[in-house]
C-alpha cells in the first residue's frame, strides 16, 4: 500500500525566455510606443467590460506578450470587446485598444493562433 500524502509533482512551470520569439513584441513597440510606459497598474482591468463577463485581463495580455507567449496570447485576446474603457482610464496614456488591434493582426499574419 502507497502512502498518499496529499500532494502530488507538479510539472515545470518556468519559461525559458532564451527560446521565445520576440519579434511581436518588437513590432507591437514599434506601432504604439507608449506601450513602453505601461506599469502595470491594474486601472484597464479594473475598468473592462470584457474582464466583468469573461476572464479578460489586460495585464495578463501585457505579462504573456512580454514573455513572448504568443498561443495563450492569442486565446486572450479574443475575449476583448475593443469599447476602449481601458485607455480612458489609463493614467499613462497608453492606447490599450491600439495595442491589441497590433496584436491581432501579428498573430494572424504569422499564423501563430
Amino acid at each position: 500500500m502507497a502512502n498518499n500524502w496529499g500532494f502530488g509533482i507538479n510539472e515545470k512551470r518556468s519559461i525559458d525566455l532564451d527560446t521565445n520569439n520576440f519579434d511581436i513584441v518588437r513590432k507591437i513597440l514599434e506601432a504604439e510606443p507608449s506601450f513602453y510606459r505601461c506599469i502595470s497598474c491594474g486601472s484597464c482591468t479594473a475598468t473592462c467590460s470584457a474582464g466583468n463577463i469573461t476572464n479578460f485581463n489586460f495585464r495578463k495580455v501585457h505579462h504573456l506578450l512580454r514573455r513572448g507567449e504568443y498561443q495563450t496570447l492569442s486565446g486572450e485576446i479574443s475575449k476583448c470587446m475593443l469599447c476602449g474603457k481601458c485607455s480612458l482610464v489609463c493614467p499613462r496614456g497608453i492606447n490599450t485598444r491600439n495595442i491589441i488591434l497590433n496584436i491581432n493582426r501579428l498573430i494572424t499574419r504569422q499564423n501563430l493562433r
